[in-house]
Parts: C-alpha cells; structure tokens; sequence
C-alpha cells in the first residue's frame, strides 16, 4: 500500500512538474510574439513617418529624385518584410537609405533650419531609441524561450509538444556593425 502511494506521488510529481515546464514555454512563446509586435508597431510608426521625411526635404531638394525613390522603395520592401531575418534585411536597407536622405539634407541649411523637419528629425530618432529597446527586448526574451527548448528536463516537453526555437532579431553584417567608429577632428 506504501508502494503504490509512493509511485503514485512520485507520477503525480512528475505530471504536476510537466505541467508547470509547459505552461512556461506557452508563456514564453506568447511573449515573443507580443514582443515581436512591439517591435511591428515601432517600425509601422516609422514607416508613416518617412513620407513625411521625404515630402519635407523634396521640397527643398526636388533635383534629388533617385534619393527619394530609393527611401520609398527601402520603405515599401520592409513593410512587407515578416520573419525577423527579413525584417533585419529590409531594415538595414531602409536605414541605409534614410542616412543618403539626411546626408542630402545637409546640403540645404535652410532645410536644416525647418521646423518641420528638425520635428521629423526629432520623433524619427525617438522612433530609432523605440525600435532598439523592443529589439532588445524581443532578443532577450527570444533568448530564454530558447534556452527553456535546449535545457533539460524541459527540453523534453518542448519535443513532447513540437515547440521551435524562434529566430533572434540580429544585426545582417555583425563584422560592418561592430567595427569601431573612427574619430578625426582634421
């Protein structure tokens, strides 16, 4: 009788242990997904103000055709990006495009001077720090879904259950990005 309320104690253990390993990993797999859309709204909110950017500098760079249809195609390629690893493609890209439209912007300091483009300028760079920290975010807890996937015993229940390790939000040239910034006052 001992034995068999022993063995029943030690199955309902390990039923009740299984049921708080998945619980965690649906919890963590919801995370992801809400931080994933964190980072969509951040990137929807940048993707309604470049027009904005462009408009007001074609205003005063009208010559500068090529710059404006290389931001707006950039644009239209990350909207429709959906994995993380299109979205880090199509974002460089658009960031890249973005640097070309305030380099041309330098060439005007009256556009400088506008106050609807340094409020522009402003709420993009807001946008930019907004952006970083929901990577950040999504990143880390990426990180220790994955790591609940790899780790045992909850490795088990992960297989058990068909749960997928989920892609980090990286950079696309890790050896450009960390090179360091060369400083020259000359």
């Amino acid at each position: 009788m001992i034995a068999m309320l022993l063995i029943l104690g030690i199955f309902l253990a390990v039923i009740f242990f299984a049921v708080v390993i998945y619980n965690k990993l649906i919890r963590l797999r919801n995370t992801v997904k809400s931080s994933w859309s964190d980072i969509d709204v951040q990137l929807k909110k940048r993707y309604d103000l470049v027009p904005n950017l462009v408009e007001t500098v074609r205003g005063y760079a009208s010559h500068e055709k090529s710059v404006f249809e290389k931001v707006t195609e950039a644009r239209s390629f990350a909207m429709r990006a959906s994995s993380p690893a299109e979205k880090t493609q199509t974002e460089n890209m658009l960031r890249e495009t973005l640097k070309t439209l305030f380099a041309v912007a330098e060439a005007y300091p009256e556009l400088k001077a506008n106050a609807n483009f340094m409020q522009l300028q402003s709420q993009l760079k807001e946008l930019e720090d907004n952006i970083e920290y929901s990577r950040r975010y999504y990143n880390a807890v990426v990180r220790d879904f994955n790591i609940l996937i790899e780790s045992f015993p909850s490795n088990i229940i992960a297989s058990m259950f068909a749960f997928k390790q989920e892609e980090f939000f990286e950079l696309e040239a890790p050896e450009i990005e960390k090179k360091p910034v060369k400083v020259s006052f000359s």
